[in-house]
This record gives C-alpha cells, structure tokens and sequence, in this order.
C-alpha cells in the first residue's frame, strides 16, 4: 500500500484548508465570509431551508447559524419569513443572488485552479474514490444512529 489511510486523510484536510484560506480571500472584496457564501448557496438549491437544516448543511450549530442568518438579514442578503409553529423560514434576496452569483465565480476559478493538475478522468476518478468513502461514512452513522436509538 503507497499511502496509509491516516496520509490520505490528512492529505484531504491540508486541500480543505488550503480551499478554506483561498475562498476566504477571494470572497473578501465581495464583502463575504465563506460561511455566509456557503450558506447563500445551500439557499438557493433549498429555498425556504429551516435555521436547523441550515445548520446542518454549513457545519454549524443551530445558535452560530441563527446569529449568522440574522446578520446576513440584516445586510439584506437574505429574508427570514415565519413558518410554521416557531419555524423560520429563509430566502435569498435579489442582492444575495447577486452576490451568490459574483461569489460563484470566484469561488469556481480557485477550485478549477486547485485541481489543474489532474486531467478529467483523474477528477473524475477522485471524484469517485471520495464518494465511496463518503458512502461507507454515510453508511455507518446511519448505523450508529440506529443504535442510539435503542
């Protein structure tokens, strides 16, 4: 075996952080944190996303989130609106999909360049390698959920 598993877990790490520190300097002249892009970008594949699903989809707590949806309501980059029981629901405004949509591009140059040194089929290939991990990852939490369950 060329690479223990421990190496190729922090092999991915060290990509996501260099990502991370990447996006976080292109989003910065936009006015963004990549926190707040991920979070316009999840909105606009779920509109109408609870704060908890929010959470959830950008690695956040429920109160980081809440706080950071407030803020960006505040910017009027996105609308919270009541649902139902205590639920809030949110949307993106014309200025976060302007922003979204700015980011985008930003964010889709740093990543083609981070990965320019694969051809397609190698991208694809690892594209494929870390689905079935994420696939064996999916699958044992789903089990170890079941378990606190009981």
């Amino acid at each position: 075996m060329k690479y223990r598993p421990a190496e190729v877990a922090l092999a991915v790490k060290r990509v996501q952080y260099r990502h991370h520190r990447a996006l976080s300097r292109g989003l910065a002249p936009l006015g963004l944190s990549l926190v707040q892009w991920d979070a316009l970008r999840h909105l606009r594949r779920q509109p109408d996303a609870s704060l908890h699903e929010l959470a959830v989809l950008t690695f956040q707590t429920d109160q980081s989130f809440g706080t950071l949806a407030v803020r960006m309501a505040d910017r009027g980059l996105i609308e919270r609106i009541p649902g139902p029981g205590r639920a809030v629901r949110h949307r993106l405004t014309e200025e976060g999909e302007r922003l979204l949509a700015e980011g985008q591009d930003v964010v889709d140059g740093i990543i083609t360049s981070s990965f320019s040194a694969l051809s397609a089929g190698q991208l694809d290939q690892l594209g494929a390698l870390l689905d079935a991990v994420l696939d064996v990852d999916e699958g044992m939490g789903a089990r170890s959920a079941g378990r606190d369950a009981k």
